[in-house]
């Protein structure tokens, strides 16, 4: 019993950031229609600069500048690469495309800074552990809880609250009618990237965090898991990529956590056990867990 909580905690620690990841991958998608292949090459860069900043700044201040920084890159990519070809959103897949190379650049000058490096964020929480009653957690996974929480509360409230939100949803449903509207759909979306950019770089922190040996130059690829919460909840839903991030970190904590006995599907069957979920819902809810079908008119 104690194993199966212990992996229910890490598995909605994991959750928790990957959702992080997800809502940007969402707010992007809502925002301009591009799936942003370099959000992984985005997180690093916000855990490197973290990494390097620490020792001068301390903690607090790196992760600030780390999530600033990001946050203009992303929106200075969007700007200038992205929309250098006008802002037509039948144009989306060319600049989904356009991410992937983005990716390779910024993830290649990343690589080659950190090298085989292993780089601490300087987290206050380092390797200390709490007892929950019988379960033992990493006050790293505590606080991934705790602060994911409370700043997806504030990005929903954002959504719901305030004009950038109801503008970012009229233009998500009808971006021609939006436009008529007098919404400001260029200042909707670079802020848009520069949201997602911050979410990236604070997920870093977590990811890097312990029980995880530190900051390395494969941590972007973690993301990459959740892309499939990101599917699994529909493209459009936030709420979806919080349900899907929640779901794939179980998943991937549960299946960790018992993988003797599921020798039989093979070794690291974890690490694709979120692609391995999302097909199978998707065959179910091709639309994802939160989609829904779109009427079009001809």
């Amino acid at each position: 019993m104690t194993t199966f909580l212990d992996n229910i905690f890490n598995g909605l620690a994991l959750g928790a950031v990957y959702a992080l990841v997800a809502l940007g991958f969402v707010i992007i998608f809502k925002a301009s229609g591009v799936m942003n292949f370099a959000h992984g090459s985005l997180l690093l860069l916000g855990g490197y600069l973290t990494a390097v900043l620490h020792d001068d700044l301390g903690f607090a201040g790196a992760l600030a500048v780390a999530v600033l920084v990001t946050a203009a890159v992303a929106g200075a990519m969007d700007r200038f690469l992205l929309r250098a070809g006008g802002t037509d959103p039948h144009t989306a897949h060319v600049q989904t495309i356009v991410t992937i190379g983005v990716d390779i650049v910024i993830l290649t000058d990343l690589s080659r800074r950190i090298g085989g490096d292993l780089l601490s964020l300087g987290d206050p929480w380092g390797d200390s552990v709490s007892g929950l009653g019988p379960v033992t957690v990493a006050d790293s996974r505590i606080a991934a809880i705790v602060v994911s929480t409370v700043v997806i509360a504030g990005v929903f409230a954002l959504f719901r609250y305030t004009s950038w939100g109801l503008s970012l949803r009229a233009s998500a449903e009808d971006v021609e009618a939006a436009a008529l509207m007098g919404v400001r759909l260029v200042r909707i979306r670079t802020l848009a990237w520069c949201l997602a950019g911050a979410l990236a770089a604070l997920a870093a922190v977590f990811l890097a965090a312990f029980p995880a040996p530190g900051l390395e130059r494969t941590t972007g690829q973690i993301a990459l898991k959740a892309f499939p919460a990101a599917i699994l909840g529909g493209m459009a839903s936030p709420p979806g990529a919080l349900a899907g991030s929640l779901l794939i970190g179980l998943t991937e904590a549960l299946v960790a956590g018992y993988q003797s006995d599921l020798h039989i599907l093979g070794e690291g069957f974890g690490d694709v056990a979120p692609y391995a979920v999302m097909v199978l819902v998707l065959l179910v809810r091709p639309t994802g867990l939160f989609g829904g079908k779109a009427a079009v008119r001809v």
